[in-house]
């Protein structure tokens, strides 16, 4: 595996290595040791899929609260994504600073999402599938997000001829921290 760190200290695209022969290629997508040596978790207490029928549909921005934070680890399993995060810890120099990837299931990359990030994706074929590693479990209780498309973060996201959202994504207050 190879790990670029992006621009927000922390996050991570994590690519498979590939090994390639004549039948194809093998690569590994997670290995303990390889997280263990850049400080990063390497144990996952929950995974998760989420499978979105239509191009445009967008998830987010997740996040939650302490002490119940989780970093997770995000590949597009199906299809195609433009996954943002923005740095929502208070002491980070990039505080209030997001990032995107366009993670698909060609490139086969994952984004590494540290604790005290929302998180949230669209997505940008139909029939895309999402899968989650979380490094602890869902707790309701600490639930947490911003809005898509709060100024205070000014996301820039892939134009759509339809935007898709939940009720709760969409009604998020403005972030005032």
């Amino acid at each position: 595996m190879l790990f670029d760190e992006i621009e927000l200290p922390g996050a991570f695209i994590v690519h498979p290595e590939r090994i390639e022969d004549d039948r194809g290629f093998f690569a590994r997508t997670f290995c303990s040791e390889g997280f263990q040596e850049r400080g990063l978790a390497s144990v996952f207490a929950q995974c998760s899929i989420s499978f979105n029928k239509t191009k445009g549909t967008l998830r987010g921005m997740h996040c939650q609260a302490p002490p119940h934070e989780e970093i997770k680890l995000v590949r597009c399993t199906m299809g195609a994504i433009y996954d943002v995060i923005i740095d929502l810890r208070r002491d980070s120099p990039s505080f209030r600073r997001w990032a995107a990837v366009e993670l698909t299931a060609s490139n086969r990359q994952a984004l590494y999402v540290p604790a005290g990030f929302a998180h949230g994706f669209q997505t940008l074929e139909d029939d895309t599938e999402v899968f989650y590693q979380m490094s602890a479990p869902y707790h309701s209780e600490s639930a947490r997000g911003v809005r898509w498309n709060d100024p205070a973060f000014g996301i820039v996201w892939p134009p759509t001829d339809a935007r898709i959202l939940s009720e709760r994504d969409s009604q998020y207050e403005d972030f005032t921290g």
